[in-house]
């Protein structure tokens, strides 16, 4: 799974964790990636990873479940 969002891009960061004793080890921030479905405008229904961010900005438009009968 590709640690990248599939909306706005947002992938991983770098940075260091800081001891105690102020030692630096590298370590990796990850998005919070969620996987959805996800409707396009041509209609086509696709399972995507989207950051909790584009979820919450509306960014992610969820298909309707149509009713059988």
């Amino acid at each position: 799974m590709a640690k990248e969002c599939a909306i706005c891009g947002k992938g991983p960061q770098v940075g260091n964790n800081v001891s105690h004793s102020h030692i630096k080890t590298k370590r990796r921030f990850l998005p919070n990636l969620q996987r959805v479905r996800h409707q396009f405008p041509t209609g086509q229904v696709k399972s995507i990873n989207v950051c909790t961010r584009c979820l919450r900005s509306g960014a992610v438009v969820k298909p309707v479940a149509t009713k059988s009968a």
